[in-house]
């Protein structure tokens, strides 16, 4: 399953009077297309800080101490605010706790969906044309070198290619905005109707004219061609006195010959573009187009797919000659940083970098995160390196003088107001250690990357370059127009389920309740077709009846638009039926991950145990179970387990050494020291084994209907 994102070794502190608090503490995951993924703890668990380190929007006083969040060839924690301003919404989009948080209280909500769309689609059209025109002269690249003697036979199906592409945009461009004209004219009109019936026609002359104008406008061959539409439309401004009788019949009209344009099926512009290519003309008929469209397949298509085919051949087996010499490189890079300090390594950095630049495909259309971030990690381990070499003594003896300081008052019985924060200190030793870790990742990167290029199907890799290309063509030319913009913005409001979105659209958010608040805010996540939606518990502030809608809400959109969701909670229960995997965090660390069945059925560490059996439900009559104790100040964080003083199973290597990760299952793991095998035989609480098997026979009962 694809990556969308990936979370590596995050370490993130804050500064704060009283010291350093360790908030992440070297958590990892993955995020895959279209999951769920949960991430469940107590409030100052960390999790909050990780998604917020994702969208770039961290406090001024966190410290990132290490780690990597790859995303789309970027490592998040090294771009600056000009490439996350291109990722946010757009890419990566988030949902607040408290929607007012998200909202401005005195702009209109149609304003605030707009706005965003207007600024990211001209964004969008450079981005657009620029990997366009980029991909073209690449595989243009790898025909020609793939068969050289077909070299001029490869430019030209190239240029027939661009040539096609450019007809097919030239049709379909008008046909689409000239529906989402007589989409926006349907609504006028539908309104209009809806106020004639009560006899309250509040149409001025402007308003007539814009109409008539979004009518003129929605003419096209393939959408509204109905003449007497047309008249109608054009006279409705000019009527000096217009009854209410005849302009319920010029509406009704109108609406209906809107309505069954808007019914008709859409051409196959392909066909057509195709025929126009060949400068033929021919009969505007289905019979045609369906002519045209087998023709295309038989007679360019194939052969175009051939040519990318065999291209892709060629260029998959450079880049795999060039990855297996990686490999190389990086096992001959690990045995000399094995057996010297990373200073005398840093020489070795800047060829071992060249060799994996090397290795990235510019063809490709998901970008290889693992290759494309190398460099700027290695370059961010030795700015470390340097860093640490030039101010690491000068750091520890100012700090060393100012509790020398604070000692001095504390003996004179000042008053001690505050805590001296302690230096960032570089470990070499640590630093040496994430860089093998990040060359034995990416080691196990390109022995994945090599294994799967082996098995794919080299006609569907082509096959999907070419819709790429079709895709970026479309967007580069596609305007988002204000028009078009508050169409789609009613369809989202349509969409999250506001009732009379036309109505709601002009109207500011105080006029709406919690729950409408939260859904305004997800349409306006929505509104540029993230890839990955970040849901930082935002059913918390509602009531249960609302939090029920709004979950059903994102699980039905993630469903339909293919997102990649990280959905953050305190409360286990709120993501039983939507998480495909969760993490439970505790103390900035991930203590369990797994399956959500298995984190469900199969509970491994007490902190899951704990936040399951304080988990309210419909059937449990017994009182519910308090954790006991708070969680510790991670200014101080405990030596051992973090869990240990509220655990009651906790044994003593609990509060001497953190315990590592143990595997259940190939998806399941906790970090328990109950799972050592040396470790007492410990039962789950009854009221969790009760609860898990009630949830089993809800499951199967389910199943069976």
């Amino acid at each position: 399953m694809e990556k969308k994102l990936q979370v590596r070794n995050l370490r993130i502190s804050f500064r704060t009077v009283s010291g350093k608090l360790q908030a992440v503490r070297d958590i990892s995951f993955d995020l895959h297309k279209g999951e769920t993924l949960a991430i469940v703890g107590e409030s100052g668990s960390g999790k909050s800080v990780t998604s917020k380190a994702i969208l770039g929007i961290s406090a001024g006083n966190a410290i990132i101490e290490g780690g990597e969040i790859l995303y789309d060839g970027q490592d998040l924690l090294k771009i600056t605010e000009d490439d996350f301003y291109r990722l946010r919404g757009d890419k990566i989009a988030m949902i607040f706790q408290d929607p007012l948080s998200s909202l401005n209280p005195i702009m209109r909500v149609g304003k605030q969906l707009t706005e965003a769309m207007i600024l990211k689609g001209k964004a969008r059209q450079r981005s657009s044309k620029k990997e366009y025109e980029s991909k073209m002269a690449l595989l243009e690249k790898a025909m020609v070198e793939s068969v050289p003697a077909e070299a001029e036979l490869a430019k030209k199906a190239c240029e027939n290619f661009g040539k096609l592409t450019k007809e097919f945009i030239a049709l379909e461009q008008p046909f689409f905005n000239s529906r989402d004209r007589a989409i926006e004219a349907q609504e006028h009109l539908r309104y209009g109707l809806f106020l004639l019936e009560k006899n309250a026609f509040d149409h001025p002359q402007e308003r007539l004219k814009s109409m008539a104008k979004t009518i003129q406008d929605s003419f096209n061959p393939y959408v509204l061609t109905d003449e007497k539409a047309l008249s109608i439309a054009a006279g409705l401004p000019k009527h000096k006195k217009n009854t209410i009788e005849r302009l319920k019949l010029d509406y009704s009209y109108l609406y209906e010959a809107i309505n069954q344009a808007l019914e008709k099926e859409e051409p196959d512009f392909l066909a057509i573009a195709y025929q126009k290519a060949k400068g033929e003309t021919a009969e505007d008929t289905k019979a045609a187009h369906q002519r045209y469209r087998q023709e295309f397949e038989r007679d360019f298509q194939k052969e175009f797919l051939d040519r990318v085919e065999k291209a892709l051949e060629y260029n998959d087996a450079e880049y795999d000659r060039r990855s297996q010499a990686a490999i190389e490189s990086i096992e001959e890079a690990r045995r000399q940083l094995e057996n010297s300090s990373v200073e005398e390594f840093e020489s070795k950095v800047a060829p071992l970098c060249s060799v994996i630049d090397s290795t990235i495909d510019s063809l490709a259309i998901v970008k290889d995160s693992a290759c494309s971030t190398f460099s700027g990690s290695m370059r961010h381990f030795i700015e470390q390196l340097h860093d640490g070499k030039k101010n690491n003594a000068s750091r520890q003896r100012k700090y060393d003088a100012q509790l020398r300081k604070l000692e001095r008052r504390r003996q004179k019985g000042k008053p001690i107001t505050y805590t001296p924060v302690a230096p960032t200190i570089v470990d070499f030793d640590l630093l040496k250690g994430n860089i093998m870790l990040l060359m034995q990742r990416l080691k196990e990167n390109y022995n994945d990357k090599l294994t799967k290029s082996k098995q794919e199907s080299k006609r569907e890799k082509a096959e999907a370059l070419v819709n790429y290309l079709q895709e970026n063509a479309a967007a580069m030319v596609y305007e988002v127009t204000p028009a078009s913009a508050k169409i789609k913005a009613i369809k989202l409001l349509e969409e999250v389920g506001i009732p009379e979105p036309h109505k709601r659209y002009n109207q500011y958010p105080f006029e709406f309740s919690g729950g409408m608040r939260q859904r305004i805010v997800i349409a306006i996540a929505l509104a540029a077709n993230p890839d990955i939606l970040i849901c930082d518990e935002p059913t918390t502030a509602l009531d249960v009846t609302i939090q029920a809608q709004i979950l059903e809400l994102i699980n039905r959109l993630k469903k339909e638009r293919e997102l990649s969701i990280i959905f953050i909670t305190h409360d286990l229960g709120v993501v039983a039926n939507m998480a495909d995997r969760i993490a439970v965090m505790y103390a900035g660390k991930i203590v369990e991950y797994g399956t959500a069945e298995e984190v469900f059925y199969e509970p491994a560490h007490p902190y899951t145990w704990a936040l399951l059996s304080s988990m309210p439900d419909l059937e449990t009559k017994d009182e519910l179970e308090a954790i006991p104790g708070t969680p510790p100040n991670m200014i101080y964080p405990p030596k051992g387990d973090a869990f240990a003083d509220r655990n009651r199973y906790a044994m003593e290597i609990d509060f001497e050494q953190h315990p590592p990760r143990f595997d259940i299952t190939p998806t399941h793991w906790a970090a328990t020291w109950l799972l050592h095998p040396d470790a007492p035989k410990v039962e789950r609480p009854a009221v969790i084994t009760e609860r898990v098997r009630k949830m089993k026979e809800r499951l199967e009962a389910v199943q069976d209907e």
